[in-house]
């Protein structure tokens, strides 16, 4: 599927997702976000799909959030709406079923990096840049940032960045949480795929359960959490998925012995 600015491409179990607007750094408009929108809602559709890498043209930028011009035109009605759509595209990452993974070259400002927050996991280029520089435009994070970001690097660092606007490298955002894993330029969507090839070699129906799991015990409090681990974990035992998994591993233990 290609359209104006968002691409994606399937491989067997795994589908990339690609920004396609890198004249201006991936910055977003109305266009691009409805196109994102649609696009995710296809991918996510299908069935057969374990991980979903969301990536971007070019080598300067994942995305620098908002197209200025785009933004300065705005009213109050029309800023709550792209706040809306914003959300809606965050959490339908967040709560699809495939583990995404945000593969992060260049600069991820503002919603640029609100949408990798978004993600399941986060690899980043070297060169890869992380910030929500809103405030130094007098508003603030509209995607989600200041409820996710704090769950990943804890209050008083997120705080810091929220209030500062200050753009941070990636070995930074690595020391802080932010991102699981640093890489070379080259190497980042080899490491992204290599990932995704290794979780879709698990089971499906597994870390579907174990993302929803992470995602109740987050937004509904450790007790929804809990109840929801137990029955997912009752509910792996009504198939013969387990069972074929357990004999292979203790035939591979029986052979290294």
């Amino acid at each position: 599927m290609s359209g104006q600015y968002i691409t994606s491409k399937y491989e067997a179990s795994i589908a990339t997702v690609t920004f396609d607007r890198a004249e201006v750094l991936n910055a977003y408009n109305e266009e691009f976000l409805d196109e994102l929108l649609q696009t995710l809602k296809e991918v996510f559709s299908r069935d057969e799909l374990g991980a979903v890498i969301l990536t971007a043209k070019g080598k300067k930028a994942f995305s620098v959030g908002g197209d200025i011009d785009y933004l300065e035109k705005l009213n109050s009605q029309e800023a709550k709406e792209l706040s809306q759509k914003g959300h809606q595209i965050c959490n339908l990452i967040e709560e699809s079923c495939p583990v995404v993974i945000a593969a992060v070259d260049g600069y991820a400002l503002g919603g640029g990096m609100e949408i990798a927050l978004a993600c399941d996991i986060r690899i980043a280029s070297t060169r890869a840049r992380f910030g929500q520089p809103e405030v130094k435009l007098g508003i603030i994070p509209a995607f989600g940032g200041t409820q996710r970001l704090p769950r990943l690097i804890g209050v008083g660092e997120a705080k810091e960045l929220l209030y500062t606007g200050d753009i941070i490298d990636a070995n930074l955002a690595y020391e802080l949480g932010m991102i699981n894993k640093v890489v070379t330029p080259r190497s980042l969507y080899t490491s992204a795929r290599e990932l995704a090839l290794q979780i879709t070699d698990r089971s499906a129906q597994a870390v579907t359960m174990i993302k929803r799991a992470v995602n109740k015990g987050y937004n509904e409090g450790i007790k929804a959490g809990s109840e929801y681990e137990s029955n997912a974990f009752a509910e792996c035992f009504k198939n013969e998925e387990h069972s074929k998994r357990i004999r292979e591993i203790k035939r591979i233990v029986k052979e290294d012995n």
